[in-house]
């Protein structure tokens, strides 16, 4: 790309619809405290405070976008079970469903964006057939939510398989209690009413999120209709699902170029797109992650301290 056209599609971009896609970005952050509210819930089954579980999210989010290696789902875990009393395990659950249920949302979406383009059949990205990864994806995370029913399905199977296997001591004990902790986390899977409810805030997050990407396209005024947003967000996903640098930076720009090229959206006019969207949306959840840390006792120095593994 050249340098210099980056920058010029950058100052040339409209305001206007840029702070909207802003605004919109951020939006899905509280949209995942509601569906979050629903997969976490206290010892008796209610829900628990929107408070703290907004400040874990604000907080892991904001460290996912200075930490590598996506610490921030550690340190949201963390900073639910300290701020909710929420169990460790429970926590940890909860999250483990709630990324089933994006990748299956996100699959499905890219799914039905590659049906309503106009694009050919075997389109691929960097050699890989985009169809393709949706079919695996889809299946792996398919086949994570029906492991996670067996759990909550069978876990006195699953307790008496672990005291078979280990000897019995504080270990067992452990894992027996790590387990339970787990099923705890996943009892949203009995709810017929709080799965429908999960599934449809799941769905809402992901056309939202695909809405604030073709808002985006109107400040460049990239010829990319909703469609092409959706499949732009699957590929992203995908070229995003493992973390190598903080706030995913380079990643991100390279999975938007490689998917506005099938629209053959040059790679300066894509770049630009790429590095203003990801640095606009990177503010807000970051401002509002410094703000919750500065009004809770949770520290990210804390994860360095023993017993909080």
């Amino acid at each position: 790309m050249h340098l210099g056209e980056v920058a010029r599609h950058i100052r040339e971009a409209r305001p206007l619809p840029m702070a909207a896609a802003v605004f919109v970005a951020t939006l899905t952050f509280p949209l995942r405290l509601l569906r979050w509210r629903l997969l976490l819930r206290a010892e008796d089954g209610g829900p628990l405070p929107r408070a703290p579980l907004w400040h874990a999210i604000a907080i892991g989010f904001m460290a996912n976008n200075v930490l590598p290696f996506r610490a921030g789902e550690l340190v949201r875990t963390f900073a639910a079970t300290r701020l909710s009393g929420a169990r460790f395990s429970s926590v940890i659950s909860s999250i483990a469903v709630e990324r089933i249920f994006d990748g299956l949302t996100v699959v499905g979406l890219l799914a039905a964006a590659l049906l309503a383009s106009d694009l050919p059949d075997g389109v691929t990205v960097g050699n890989v057939s985009v169809a393709r990864v949706a079919q695996v994806t889809g299946a792996m995370a398919a086949a994570a939510l029906v492991g996670a029913i067996l759990v909550v399905a069978f876990p006195v199977a699953a307790e008496r398989l672990v005291r078979r296997v280990l000897p019995s001591g504080k270990l067992t004990d452990r894992v027996v209690a790590l387990i339970e902790g787990v099923r705890h986390g996943l009892t949203v899977l009995r709810s017929p009413a709080r799965l429908v409810g999960v599934m449809g805030w799941s769905l809402v997050l992901w056309l939202t999120n695909a809405w604030a990407f073709h808002i985006g396209f109107q400040a460049f005024s990239i010829p990319v209709d909703y469609a092409g947003a959706l499949l732009l967000q699957g590929i992203l996903i995908f070229g995003i699902s493992v973390q190598l640098t903080p706030g995913f930076v380079g990643q991100f720009e390279a999975a938007i170029v490689a998917a506005l090229a099938l629209y053959g959206i040059s790679n300066d006019l894509a770049s630009s797109y790429a590095i203003a969207f990801h640095g606009l949306t990177f503010i807000p959840i970051v401002l509002l992650g410094a703000w919750s840390l500065a009004r809770t006792p949770v520290a990210l120095s804390d994860l360095r301290q023993p017993g909080n593994d």
